[in-house]
């Protein structure tokens, strides 16, 4: 019998781009296959401090970081089919520049030698179990997005952008009610700079903390600390407001309502104080939120509002719908709070939302009500009315004060509709 031999399959081809995470131990700290690439590589990009620390490897051409970061990100592109090296701080797939570049290159095409991250040597030194700890990185970024992390009793790595940001997160924490707290400064972590020391949050003192410094915090809460809780219907006392709010026992039911998803989009047409579109974002980092508010200094209370709850990335933008929508990204959810009973308000929100989107509506007037009604009568969906009453003084008694009513209207956009 005769057996057909089949040939070998092609070999797949190398890898062109090396990433390599490099510590402050420089090449102590690496494998051998991670040097031989280095010492491989054509062309050699990293940070004037990554490219010191990797001289003695290196034998291609070097290339510092350039700013706008973007012009080097296009160098490394154009050296494609070239063997390139890329040095990155620690792992270059934790707030590293591997996840920039794997937006562009194909995973394939890249070899990449982690080292520990700033957060793994942090907790290494401290002792803590990084799974229970927020790592939370700081560099380049608001320092507000640590706010929400701020409960009594939790742990947090922070990695900030410079020896600024020890004193900084320091004095955010004494503002915020959280001076107790101990805040140790870990700087340098594997090299021979390395330095420690803790400090109390409102004694805060040091003054020369090295340029890479990763801050670990054991919060504590005073009496008047800002603790933002997990659950949607955060108190109204927590936001600034000149009374256009939505109030926490609706913001609760709305925000259910709204179901929001990872990745998600909300739009807030008419935001008022922002109070939904920042509940919103609190629910988890992936999601995103547009604030789209007419009245000038309702959208710089919204902003406010969004630093103080540590999601800074809400987007407002000043304009009344329908008018105010147009050019912006498409809503996965979309909610109206203010405005809906102008004219094209509603028809433009439901066209501009995704299938399968969810669009929450609340009215407290019967002519934004008669609107609910109708859409409701034509399109479906759910309609609930809220009712919520509060205890009151009554002379010298106490008796249940009414709320105005709340009549809320919500819809999911059918799969295959693109508009109504």
């Amino acid at each position: 019998m005769c057996l057909l031999s089949t040939p070998d399959p092609a070999p797949l081809p190398a890898p062109w781009l090396t990433i390599v995470g490099i510590g402050e131990d420089g090449l102590a700290g690496l494998g051998d296959e991670a040097k031989a690439a280095i010492a491989g590589a054509e062309l050699v990009f990293g940070g004037a401090r990554h490219l010191e620390l990797a001289d003695a490897a290196i034998r291609g051409e070097r290339h510092a970081w350039l700013s706008p970061f973007e012009r080097s990100i296009e160098a490394v592109l154009a050296a494609r089919g070239r063997q390139v090296a890329v040095l990155a701080s620690g792992d270059p797939f934790f707030h590293g520049v591997g996840v920039t570049l794997c937006r562009r290159i194909a995973r394939a095409d890249m070899r990449v030698f982690p080292a520990p991250s700033s957060f793994s040597l942090a907790a290494s030194r401290l002792g803590w179990a990084l799974q229970d700890t927020a790592c939370v990185s700081l560099h380049g970024r608001p320092i507000d997005l640590i706010r929400p992390h701020l409960h009594p009793g939790s742990r947090i790595l922070a990695l900030t952008s410079d020896s600024d940001g020890p004193a900084e997160l320091a004095a955010l924490l004494a503002e915020s009610g959280f001076g107790a707290s101990r805040l140790t400064v870990l700087e340098a972590l594997g090299g021979t700079r390395e330095r420690v020391s803790s400090h109390r949050a409102d004694h805060f003192a040091l003054t020369d903390a090295d340029m890479l410094n990763v801050c670990a915090v054991e919060v504590v809460a005073g009496e008047e600390a800002r603790i933002l809780p997990y659950t949607p219907g955060l108190d109204d006392g927590l936001f600034e407001h000149d009374g256009q709010i939505t109030k926490r026992e609706v913001r609760a039911l709305t925000l259910s309502a709204l179901a929001p998803r990872h990745g998600e989009l909300l739009w807030d047409i008419g935001a008022g104080s922002g109070s939904i579109g920042i509940e919103w974002m609190l629910a988890d980092p992936s999601l995103r939120a547009i604030a789209i508010e007419g009245h000038p200094e309702r959208a710089a209370c919204i902003r406010r509002n969004a630093r103080g709850f540590g999601v800074p990335g809400l987007s407002v933008v000043e304009g009344t719908a329908p008018e105010a929508l147009a050019g912006l990204a498409a809503p996965d959810a979309v909610f109206i709070g203010g405005g809906g009973s102008e004219a094209g308000v509603m028809e433009a929100a439901l066209a501009g939302l995704k299938p399968g989107g969810r669009l929450v509506a609340n009215a407290v007037t019967t002519e934004m009500e008669a609107v609910l009604l109708a859409r409701h009568a034509r399109l479906g969906g759910s309609l609930i009315r809220i009712d919520i009453a509060r205890a009151a003084p009554v002379g010298q008694m106490t008796g249940w004060r009414p709320a105005m009513p709340v009549t809320q209207w919500r819809w999911v956009k059918p799969a295959q509709q693109t508009g109504e």
